[in-house]
């Protein structure tokens, strides 16, 4: 509506001798023109930084850090298949600590803290499939006759308080580029296990149950964190 309104009102202008409304109109027709192409090539130059933005995101982590960084800074903290064993993966990062062994200990602690998570949630998961399969409610412990929910987060902290201390660094890494130092723990799911097999607060039908079920309630965990990812 206002591009018709200027040509109108320059088809209408008069000056002494020569009528300026068809070179107007024609100035306006040329200068619009080049306003398309111009409009155009900006608009495709913005498409082109979109797209690179979307891919770059797309990347994530990868796409930003060194080619030399390990699969397993990566990857992240999680529940993972590794070489046919069941394995927790905590990775802890520090960045900006100059102290080198503060740094190296504060990783190493954040590492165990994300193996810590895994584990809480794979044992939280474990334990409610456990008194979802029970009727009446039957005692997880052998001490008290209460039912299994008012026990599992109890049975939880159990859990960690023993299975945790068995948690182990077993790779460090430090990005040239910035210097975070990255610390990956491991927690075997056969040290869980055997820590289950000596917990006499736990009743005969509890460690059946996780004996027989804890490999399936891994590969749940693995199997929702790869949906995730």
């Amino acid at each position: 509506m206002l591009w018709f309104a200027v040509v109108d009102r320059a088809a209408s202008l008069r000056v002494p001798g020569r009528v300026v409304g068809s070179d107007t109109v024609s100035l306006f027709a040329g200068s619009r023109r080049e306003w398309d192409m111009s409009n155009t090539k900006v608009m495709t130059r913005m498409l082109v930084v979109v797209a690179v933005g979307i891919l770059a995101g797309c990347g994530g982590k990868q796409a930003l850090m060194p080619k030399e960084t390990p699969a397993w800074v990566i990857k992240g903290s999680g529940a993972f298949k590794d070489a046919g064993e069941h394995v927790f993966y905590g990775v802890g990062a520090v960045t900006g600590v100059h102290n080198k062994p503060l740094a190296v200990t504060s990783a190493e602690n954040r590492a165990r803290a994300e193996v810590a998570k895994v584990f809480e949630t794979y044992s939280a998961s474990l334990m409610k499939d456990y008194a979802a399969s029970t009727t009446g409610g039957a005692a997880i412990t052998a001490e008290t006759p209460s039912s299994e929910e008012q026990h599992i987060e109890q049975t939880i902290k159990t859990f960690s308080a023993v299975t945790l201390s068995g948690v182990m660094i077993v790779d460090r890494w430090e990005d040239p580029n910035n210097a975070t130092i990255y610390s990956l723990a491991r927690l075997d799911l056969k040290a869980f296990e055997d820590q289950v097999k000596k917990m006499q607060v736990l009743n005969a039908n509890v460690k059946a149950y996780i004996k027989e079920n804890a490999e399936r309630a891994f590969d749940d965990l693995a199997a929702e964190e790869d949906r995730r990812r």
